[in-house]
């Protein structure tokens, strides 16, 4: 009962604003519609050699992580639009690296120093304090900033910062996003919640934060709900607080990322994609209705990066996970909502992907899908190392698009430079 009556004074709270985020959202659309098909029309199927090719280096050579630190930096064949980089460096822009402990190893510090890394994830185990954080935070930007490194833009350092018990770091935001949506001022607290997440992380050096949820979740206790995930069950309120998360933390100076197109609201309090296979069958009609409906409206408030689920959804393409579907990423995301930015993958080592074998094949099955960015948080460097040549093979043997793979990379360093100062 009580959630019952708070969801209907939430409504009378925002239903003005309804009108306001439905005509936002349409415009957003279709000003992006084309900008849209023009993303989906770079991603063709495996083995395509679509558009002019970027020459990559004329043989394979040790990563950055083998070579000395005083090795001279490889041949770099340019890209139109790009920096001239090398093929391990224009693979190592798509990768996402973390670590264990509270010492980034000496290999990830050459990796980014040389070009082959767009960033790092931090969680728990890499934080003993803001001061530390912040420390390793400038150590790692400083690599980045290396003559032998040709990208001349921060790196994208992340963490997942959602509020309530889902927090990497100490500090704001200290309410979920339930509690959010059951306060007496929902959109307070979520512009609250947003400006505060942005100025936790910057005050640590960190700039991106996988966050917010957009889950609509069903049933109380379920996957999102048990730890406090999801603002309602209802698909206007989540698009309603997402956007107020999304456009304060984004004011603030740090990309928002929503999470976890197209939904996992259906999923069960078990159905972890973190460490099981998940299928959702829910009808294109809901998943379209209820579960996308949070996505529109976070495009049109500007989010930056938008996080692909692992769970299957046979409705809308059959076999594979959201984020090794082409039809989702590209289909669905892209064409039909009209979204422009930067795409990342959740965690490759997730338990979900385990009929899809290494790291390496996984990382260039969701390259083949469209996905921007390869989010590897097992806590090692060589897990991104491995995603790294996936990507480099993909692209050197003709099963990864050239033109879609020179897309992909202008949209992460166009996020890079965006985030400058």
């Amino acid at each position: 009962m009580r959630r019952r009556s708070h969801r209907r004074s939430t409504g009378r709270t925002i239903a003005a604003r309804h009108v306001v985020i439905a005509a936002a959202v349409v415009v957003a659309c279709a000003a992006s519609a084309t900008l849209g098909y023009l993303a989906l029309s770079s991603h063709p199927g495996p083995k395509s050699a679509a558009g002019p090719p970027v020459t990559p280096a004329a043989s394979p050579r040790p990563s950055a992580a083998s070579r000395g630190p005083d090795s001279p930096p490889p041949s770099r064949p340019g890209a139109s639009g790009l920096p001239g980089l090398s093929l391990a460096q224009m693979a190592g822009q798509r990768v996402i690296y973390s670590y264990g402990g509270l010492t980034p190893p000496a290999a990830l510090f050459r990796l980014i120093s040389h070009g082959e890394a767009a960033g790092v994830i931090f969680f728990g185990r890499n934080i003993s304090s803001p001061a530390q954080l912040a420390r390793v935070s400038a150590e790692l930007q400083q690599a980045d900033a290396s003559p032998q490194n040709p990208v001349r833009a921060p790196l994208l350092l992340m963490t997942d910062q959602e509020g309530g018990t889902v927090r990497r770091m100490p500090g704001a935001p200290y309410l979920s996003e339930r509690q959010i949506g059951e306060s007496s001022d929902p959109s307070a607290a979520a512009t609250t919640a947003g400006s505060s997440a942005a100025a936790n992380l910057r005050s640590t050096g960190l700039n991106v934060n996988l966050a917010p949820v957009l889950d609509v979740f069903r049933q109380p206790g379920d996957f999102d709900d048990q730890f406090g995930r999801s603002y309602s069950m209802d698909p206007d309120v989540v698009s309603l607080l997402g956007s107020d998360f999304i456009t304060a933390q984004q004011r603030g100076g740090v990309a928002a990322t929503a999470k976890h197109f197209p939904g996992l609201g259906a999923a069960a309090t078990q159905q972890d994609t973190d460490k099981v296979p998940v299928t959702l069958t829910q009808p294109v009609s809901v998943i379209t209705g209820t579960d996308e409906l949070p996505y529109k409206a976070a495009i049109a408030a500007g989010v930056r990066l938008v996080m692909v689920s692992w769970a299957v959804y046979p409705a809308l393409a059959s076999g594979r996970p959201a984020g090794l579907s082409s039809a989702i990423v590209g289909g669905q995301l892209r064409q039909r909502l009209g979204f422009t930015g930067v795409t990342i993958t959740d965690a490759l080592e997730a338990g979900a992907l385990q009929s899809f074998g290494r790291i390496q094949n996984r990382g260039l099955l969701a390259a083949q899908a469209g996905m921007d960015l390869l989010l590897c948080s097992e806590g090692s460097y060589l897990e991104g190392q491995q995603a790294l040549a996936g990507l480099e093979n993909g692209y050197r043997d003709g099963q990864l698009s050239r033109t879609a793979f020179v897309a992909s990379l202008q949209r992460v360093i166009a996020l890079r430079k965006s985030l400058s100062g």
